[in-house]
Order: C-alpha cells, then sequence, then structure tokens
C-alpha cells in the first residue's frame, strides 16, 4: 500500500512538472538589425539558444523590421498567451508600457528599458562601467593618445556608454576623444554600418587609432574601417573580436543573453520578479573580452592595469559617472 502511494505521488509530480513546463509560452522580440547583428540583438538570441537547450522549450521569434511593428508584435504574442515574453532595447519602452496594462497577466522582459509596471521586468546593465574600462584600455594602447567613439544616436544608454568610455580614456592617458552618432532616428542609428566606417575614417584621419562604436549592427562597419586603416576597433555587446582578428582590441561584453536566459529560466521554476534587475561587473553582466583572437594585442602589463583598473571600480575606489542618476557628463 506505501508503495503504491509513493507511486501515486511519483506519478503526481512528474504530471504536476510536465504542466507548468507545458503552459511556460516564451516569445523573443528583437530589434532592429535583425537576430543575426553580431552585437545586441545576436546575444539576446544567444540566450534563447540557451534556454532552448537547457530545457527543450521552444520559443517563438520574432524580428521587427519597421517601427509600427513593435506594438503589433507584442499584442499579437500577447492575445496568442505567449508569456514571459522578452523584448531587447529601449525602443520597446512605450510599446511595452501600453501592452503590459491591458495583459496584466502577461510576463514581460525589457532589456535596457525602464518601464514601472507590476508585470515588466526591466534588465538595466552598467554600461559606463564597462564603457570605463575599454576607453582606459584603448587610450593606454593609443600610440597617438586620441581615441573615438561612435554611437547609435543620443539616447539614455548610449550616453552611459559614451560618458564611462571618456571618463577611462582620460584616465588611460588620452588627450583627445572624438566622438559621433551614426543616425537621429532608431530606423537610421543601428542597421547602418556605412555611416560607422564614414565616421571611423574621419575619426581616424584627426588622429584617432582606436575607435570603440556601440552602435549595434553599425559597429560593424566601425569595425572594418580600423581593419582597412590599420587601426584598432573595439566591439560591443557580443563579443566581436572574431569578426577582425588582430585588429579588434577588445569587446566590451554585455551579456543580454543571460538577461534574457535568465527571465525565460525564472519564469519556468516560478520566480521571475517584476521590477529593476542590474547586471554588473559583480554580476556577471559586464565584461572586457580577451581570447586568442586578441592576446597578441594585449601585454601582461596592459592585462595587469586593466584588471587593476576593474578591482577599483568594484572596491568603489572608482567612481564611474553614471548619466542614468549623475546627470550630464562632466568630462564630455
Amino acid at each position: 500500500m506505501k508503495n503504491t502511494l509513493k507511486m501515486v505521488m511519483a506519478a503526481a509530480v512528474t504530471l504536476t512538472a510536465s504542466y507548468a513546463m507545458a503552459e511556460i509560452k516564451p516569445a523573443m522580440i528583437y530589434d532592429m538589425g535583425g537576430k543575426f547583428d553580431k552585437s545586441f540583438n545576436e546575444s539576446a538570441f544567444n540566450g534563447v539558444e540557451k534556454f532552448k537547450a537547457d530545457t527543450g522549450i521552444e520559443v517563438k521569434e520574432f524580428e521587427i523590421t519597421a517601427e509600427a511593428q513593435r506594438e503589433q508584435a507584442l499584442r499579437k504574442f500577447a492575445k496568442s498567451g505567449y508569456s514571459p515574453i522578452a523584448v531587447t532595447g529601449f525602443t520597446f519602452g512605450s510599446a511595452i508600457e501600453k501592452v503590459a496594462a491591458e495583459f496584466p497577466e502577461t510576463q514581460f522582459t525589457i532589456v535596457d528599458g525602464f518601464v514601472n509596471a507590476p508585470n515588466v521586468q526591466f534588465v538595466t546593465f552598467t554600461e559606463h562601467e564597462g564603457s570605463y574600462l575599454v576607453g582606459y584600455l584603448a587610450a593606454q594602447k593609443s600610440a597617438t593618445k586620441k581615441v573615438g567613439f561612435i554611437g547609435g544616436m543620443i539616447f539614455p544608454v548610449i550616453q552611459k556608454f559614451e560618458c564611462g568610455y571618456v571618463q577611462g580614456a582620460k584616465a588611460g592617458g588620452a588627450t583627445d576623444v572624438f566622438s559621433n552618432m551614426v543616425g537621429t532616428s532608431h530606423a537610421d542609428a543601428w542597421g547602418n554600418p556605412t555611416k560607422a566606417a564614414e565616421l571611423a575614417k574621419s575619426q581616424f584621419s584627426l588622429g584617432s587609432d582606436v575607435v570603440f562604436a556601440a552602435a549595434g549592427g553599425s559597429g560593424a562597419g566601425a569595425l572594418q574601417a580600423a581593419k582597412d586603416e590599420g587601426k584598432f576597433g573595439i566591439g560591443v555587446d557580443s563579443n566581436q573580436n572574431h569578426l577582425q582578428p588582430g585588429s579588434v582590441l577588445t569587446s566590451m561584453v554585455k551579456r543580454v543573453d543571460n538577461a534574457i536566459s535568465s527571465a525565460f529560466m525564472t519564469s519556468k521554476d516560478g520566480t521571475w520578479k517584476a521590477g529593476q534587475k542590474i547586471m554588473g561587473i559583480k554580476e556577471g553582466g559586464i565584461s572586457w573580452a580577451l581570447d586568442d583572437n586578441n592576446k597578441a594585442l594585449i601585454s601582461d602589463e596592459l592585462k595587469a592595469a586593466t584588471d587593476a583598473v576593474q578591482a577599483k571600480i568594484l572596491s568603489g575606489e572608482i567612481k564611474v559617472h553614471n548619466t542614468d542618476t549623475d546627470g550630464v557628463c562632466p568630462v564630455k
């Protein structure tokens, strides 16, 4: 009798677990540039792939190609019972805010956005700290002590990147930091590698010999220009060292993949929480990339110096200005 009871209870647990697994219907909506942009969106895609490999659960995916599709896609997925629904980029902010209010039982996760709602999780990163590290490294590597920054467009997240990079570059000995934006709207900021390449070449003509592009898919153009001109580029979001081996000095890695896989996994496990989730160096959300593609460019001394700067950021000895909380960048 006891054995029979144990078997029934075990079966019930198995059925409950299977039901819980079947209930989750995750969806992923990628921003402009697509899931193979080799940058921000592709990092999210890697998070989707990890979740699928770990759980066997399929994820419905959609890549927007026009501004109007943000709200349309969110509402369509929510109506179809998908939850959680994850999106990449602050550009989804207003659409998430509106659709989340219409579907209060649906879980939404937005990376880089700020949406204060009871069913929205918004993931933010300490981009200013990671950018400080690669800015310091860029200035230390630079022969001219002139370095460049290329952002997608003027927006709070990109301004965090820019300010952190300028601070780090100045701390590393840079005398000049040139800065340009690829576009003025979401449509022309993130998928325009030709424009990013032109901007990089312009900065090189002014004496810069290292350029950091925080511009999503546009950044590939800056990395290509760096290779063509015999200069150095710095990748962003994903580890882009492999795109132009030997000319990509490093990449400021922003672990969007971890944010996405965690959002889906915690929803599956019942531990998903709304509100802000901060991912920084300490939480494994921000790092700089060193691998076989760039190790010849980073001396032991340069690595040690950069690691020492990172340790001082973690300890609080170095306080990197955050434009989100501290206002206008003081070193631009």
